[in-house]
């Protein structure tokens, strides 16, 4: 790879500035492409933005950044989309960027030519795709590491990862409006991708990517997603944002999307299970509900203090066999099970050695 320092002011690089809200982004005259197909969203916080412009109005020197020069005669931003971005929302003044409540245009004349005037550091790359991408993924941005859904974007970047960001990778966008009770993290970092895909592919993310990294349109993936929303909204009828989001949706779909659920009854048991005090896991709510698998709901434990009072009751001996252990090598055990609405409490519970427990958990 080869790399070339050019002399580059605020003034030329924000001419032509433009975003056309559909991830577009180009500046420099319009031969820069400030978000290419591999890089992520504006992800910086206020006080990252400020930081920006507040180096530039002491004169501090911002860190190096780099493009990389395409075949066709334009440039594309390996590192320092972020650091651009705020700087060139602060020139354009676009609503909401203000540094200590000041916009450009409010600034004195002076203070104007200098911010335009400023110099930055850039160093433009040649080379092949690939020592492209493996420079962008050494490099990083800013010192705020890549998800691993944006290293993927990166390696798979093409026409599909451009198609799939416009539905799922806006914080104001489709993935945030229709599946927001139901998806967590940050669009903006990849989150919502990486779980649909995840879901789609039963959890080969790479192998997905893989194959569909030339489609033209990600159409079907989000298809596939709208999917799963019907299906959600469809089998449990009341929405419970805070216990609803981060579930495992997909995969309870893949699996049950063609079984014959009553929705009514699942109303019933989830209200019930909600207001269960032994359900320290309400968000397992739904998976337990469609599995069976009480491993979901992390019912609530023994106290230590419940064990060593049961434990001295029973002389230290396990209730099943007789013998006599250290509290150490025994566990505790429901005496009528969680299932048959047994609560955890101290007169329903029985010290087992862990033969015997092992032995009756698995009958």
């Amino acid at each position: 790879m080869k790399i070339q320092l050019i002399d580059l002011n605020i003034r030329d690089l924000v001419d032509g500035y433009s975003d056309d809200g559909e991830g577009g982004v180009v500046g420099y005259g319009g031969a820069l492409d400030i978000r290419p197909p591999f890089q992520r969203e504006f992800i910086y916080d206020p006080k990252e933005r400020d930081a920006v412009i507040n180096s530039i109005l002491k004169g501090f020197p911002l860190n190096v950044m780099y493009w990389f020069d395409r075949p066709d005669g334009r440039f594309e931003i390996i590192d320092g989309q972020q650091r651009t971005i705020s700087i060139a929302r602060y020139v354009a003044q676009k609503p909401g960027f203000f540094f200590e409540g000041l916009g450009f245009d409010n600034q004195p004349s002076d203070v104007k030519e200098r911010i335009l005037n400023y110099k930055l550091m850039v160093y433009v790359c040649s080379g092949e795709p690939s020592e492209k991408l493996e420079w962008f993924k050494i490099i990083n941005i800013a010192g705020k590491q890549l998800s691993n859904q944006e290293l993927r974007n990166a390696i798979y970047s093409g026409p599909w990862v451009s198609d799939a960001k416009r539905y799922f990778s806006k914080t104001s966008g489709p993935s945030a409006g229709l599946g927001g009770d139901y998806l967590s993290g940050a669009p903006n970092r990849q989150a919502h991708l990486e779980t649909v895909i995840k879901w789609i592919s039963d959890g080969n993310i790479e192998d997905y990517m893989g194959i569909h990294q030339h489609d033209e349109s990600a159409a079907p993936l989000w298809e596939y997603f709208m999917a799963v929303i019907d299906w959600i909204e469809a089998t449990f009828t009341r929405k419970r944002s805070k216990i609803m989001k981060g579930v495992d949706w997909g995969s309870l779909y893949n699996a049950h999307k063609d079984a014959d659920l009553d929705s009514e009854w699942l109303e019933s048991e989830t209200r019930r299970l909600i207001l269960d005090d032994d359900v320290t896991s309400q968000r397992g709510i739904y998976p337990y509900l469609l599995t069976g698998e009480e491993k979901h709901l992390n019912i609530r434990a023994f106290t230590d203090g419940m064990k060593q009072r049961v434990y001295e009751r029973q002389a230290g001996k396990c209730v099943i066999c007789g013998k006599a252990f250290d509290i150490s090598d025994m566990e505790a055990d429901h005496i009528t099970p969680w299932s048959e609405s047994g609560k955890t409490e101290e007169d329903n519970c029985q010290m087992l050695c862990r033969k015997c427990n092992r032995e009756k958990s698995a009958k």
